[in-house]
């Protein structure tokens, strides 16, 4: 049996309601649990984009995918390993203003990871980091080491490809030259 590995699938659609529903239905199907999903516009009018994490083999994920892209409104499909995307996600992190004013810990830590406070009140600070995946996890684990996390909450993840144009720019091409 091998290994599964973090897969990131990048699925566009047309806006149709119902079809983020057939989509983590294949998902369900196969027992497979989404990890994060995040759905928005693409960089092409009319074409939403879906980016969806799971943790799988090779072989699931790329039936999976199949399954996906069969499905009537969707344009495209594509899955892919961590090294071949560019990859974001944001943090945020609702700590006791009481804790930080009484320990500079939290604060130097705060700067360590290269996060931002974005509101201060005499109950709570709003802290905010944009980063990889292991970056946010981190910057929660040191804070919540002092005992000062009131909230946590991280974003699904936004990935690009590293190639010039969106995978479905040259489908959609294609399609519209037959």
């Amino acid at each position: 049996m091998e290994e599964k590995k973090l897969y990131t699938l990048l699925v566009y659609s047309e806006n149709i309601a119902g079809i983020l529903n057939q989509i983590t239905a294949v998902f369900t199907r196969r027992q497979v649990n989404i990890e994060s999903l995040n759905v928005s516009a693409s960089s092409i009018e009319g074409v939403h984009k879906y980016t969806i994490t799971a943790w799988s083999d090779p072989d699931q994920i790329e039936k999976i995918t199949r399954q996906i892209e069969k499905k009537i409104d969707v344009v495209k499909a594509n899955y892919f390993t961590d090294d071949q995307l560019f990859i974001r996600e944001s943090g945020l992190y609702k700590l006791s203003t009481e804790s930080v004013l009484q320990n500079p810990e939290i604060s130097r830590t705060i700067r360590r990871f290269d996060a931002h406070i974005i509101e201060v009140n005499p109950t709570y600070t709003i802290v905010m980091k944009h980063g990889i995946t292991e970056d946010i996890i981190a910057i929660y684990r040191a804070l919540n080491a002092f005992g000062c996390v009131l909230q946590y909450t991280r974003s699904g993840r936004i990935a690009v490809t590293r190639g010039m144009q969106e995978q479905v720019s040259a489908f959609l091409e294609e399609r519209e030259k037959r």
